[in-house]
C-alpha cells in the first residue's frame, strides 16, 4: 500500500478508534492523546513493515496500551483503572462513532475556531502541526487552542452520545457550519501565498460524506455535500499555471471535474426534493445552475438571482446580499447592482471587506467609472491577506486608465 493510501486509511480509522475508546473509557482528552500516538506509530511502521491484516484492531490495541500507560501514571486511579484495562482485551466494536465524535467536537461551549481545530485533529486525523500550517499560526498556539478545547469539553461534562430532539438538530447545524468553514478555508485560503488548500477542502468533503452516509435523509446534509462537490469541481480551472486567480466568468469549463459536477448536481436535485428549504440546499442549487451553463454567457442569472433572493429571506447575511447584487447586475445592469451594494455600507461586518470592495470595483468598471473602479480594486488588494487575490486585484487595477 502506498504512503498516500496509508494516510487516507489512517484518517478514516482515526475517528472510529477514538470513538470506541471514548465510549469504553469515557475520557475524551486522554483517549484522543492515546489515539494520536497510535496513529503516529502506524505512520512510521506501516510503510516499512506493511499494513496489518486488521488495521483498525491494530490501532485499537496500540491506543489502548498507550491509554493504560497514561492511567498507570495517575496514582490516584492506578489500581482501579489500569488493572481493569490490562485484564480485558481491547474490543473493536462494529459501530462507527464518527458522527457522535463530530457532535462532541462541535460542542456549543467551544468557539468556532476551537470547534474547527478539534474536528480536524480528532475526526480528521490531522496532526497539530498540519492544522497549524493550514491556518498559518504557530504550532504552539494551535496546540494550546486544542488543549483548551478538550478541557472545556471536560468541564462541560458532555457525555459521549448523540443528543436527542431539538438539541440534536441544533448541534447538527453547528457540525455542518464547521465543515462548511473548513471547506471554505480550503477552497479559498484567507491568507498566504496559495489561493486554495486542496487538502483541507478534500478533508471537509470526506467528513461531510461520512455525515451524509449516516444521515442520508437530511436534506441540508445532502445540500452541503452537493455544494462542496460542485464548488470543488472548479478547482483546476481557478488558477493559471503560475498560480494566479481566474474568476468564474473566465474559467475554462472543460477543465471542471465532470464526475464531481454530475454527482453534485444529482445530490442538489435530491436535496431540493425535500419538504423544506435550507441555506445549504439553496447554495447547492445556485452552484448547480452555474455548473449547468456550458459558458458564462449561458448562465441563467434570473434563476441565480431568484435563489439568492430566497436565501436572503431565510438566512439573511451580507455575503448573500453581495452575491445577489452580482446576479442583479447581470440582469438589470451594473447600476442596479451598485444600488443594492449600497445597503451594505452601514453593515459593520462588511466595513473594509475586500469582497465588497472588489465587487463594487467590478460594477463601477462595468458602469463606465474607471477611476472609481481603480480606487476600489487597489483598496480591495490592500484589504485581503491572500497573495493570489492581491495579485489579481492589483492586475485588474493596472488595466484601467488610472492604473499606472
Amino acid at each position: 500500500m502506498t504512503a498516500p493510501a496509508i494516510e487516507d486509511l489512517l484518517r478514516e480509522l482515526t475517528p472510529q478508534v477514538l470513538g470506541a475508546l471514548v465510549r469504553r473509557h469515557g475520557q475524551f482528552e486522554g483517549c484522543e492523546d492515546a489515539v494520536q500516538e497510535a496513529v503516529l506509530a502506524a505512520a512510521v511502521q506501516w510503510p516499512a513493515e506493511g499494513v496489518p491484516g486488521n488495521p483498525r484492531g491494530w490501532l485499537m490495541t496500540v491506543a489502548t496500551r498507550r491509554l493504560i500507560d497514561q492511567l498507570r501514571s495517575d496514582l490516584a486511579r492506578r489500581e482501579r483503572e489500569s488493572a481493569a484495562a490490562v485484564d480485558e482485551a481491547p474490543e473493536v466494536p462494529d459501530t462507527d462513532d464518527t458522527l457522535v465524535l463530530l457532535f462532541l467536537c462541535c460542542h456549543p461551549a467551544l468557539t468556532a475556531a476551537s470547534q474547527t481545530a478539534l474536528t480536524l485533529r480528532a475526526v480528521g486525523g490531522l496532526s497539530t502541526a498540519e492544522i497549524a500550517r493550514a491556518f498559518l499560526v504557530p504550532e504552539g498556539t494551535m496546540a494550546a487552542r486544542i488543549s483548551r478545547a478538550k478541557q472545556r469539553i471536560r468541564e462541560a461534562g458532555s457525555s459521549f452520545r448523540l443528543p436527542a430532539g431539538a438539541e440534536r438538530e441544533d448541534r447538527l447545524r453547528v457540525v455542518l457550519h464547521v465543515l462548511y468553514l473548513i471547506f471554505n478555508e480550503g477552497y479559498t485560503a484567507s491568507s498566504g501565498p496559495e489561493l486554495h488548500r486542496a487538502d483541507l477542502a478534500r478533508e471537509a468533503i470526506r467528513l461531510t460524506r461520512t455525515v451524509h452516509a449516516r444521515l442520508p435523509g437530511d436534506d441540508e446534509v445532502t445540500g452541503l455535500l452537493a455544494l462542496m462537490l460542485l464548488t470543488h469541481a472548479r478547482r483546476a480551472a481557478r488558477t493559471t499555471p503560475a498560480g494566479d486567480l481566474v474568476p468564474l466568468a473566465e474559467q475554462d469549463r472543460t477543465r471542471w471535474d465532470r464526475r464531481l459536477v454530475d454527482e453534485g448536481t444529482e445530490l442538489a436535485k435530491a436535496a431540493l426534493a425535500g419538504p423544506a428549504l435550507g441555506p445549504y440546499q439553496l447554495q447547492a442549487a445556485i452552484a448547480a445552475t452555474h455548473a449547468d451553463a456550458a459558458t458564462a454567457a449561458e448562465t441563467d442569472w434570473r434563476q441565480v438571482h431568484a435563489l439568492y433572493l430566497i436565501l436572503e429571506r431565510i438566512a439573511p447575511n451580507p455575503m448573500v446580499t453581495l452575491n445577489r447584487a452580482i446576479a442583479l447586475a447581470e440582469i438589470s445592469g451594473p447600476r442596479a447592482g451598485l444600488a443594492l451594494l449600497s445597503r451594505l455600507d452601514g453593515d459593520e461586518r462588511m466595513a473594509g471587506h475586500h469582497r465588497l470592495l472588489s465587487v463594487r470595483a467590478h460594477l463601477l468598471e462595468a458602469a463606465g467609472d474607471p477611476a472609481g473602479a481603480y480606487e476600489h480594486f487597489r483598496r480591495a488588494a490592500r484589504a485581503t491577506a491572500s497573495l493570489a487575490e492581491q495579485r489579481y486585484l492589483e492586475a485588474r487595477a493596472r488595466k484601467l486608465p488610472d492604473g499606472r
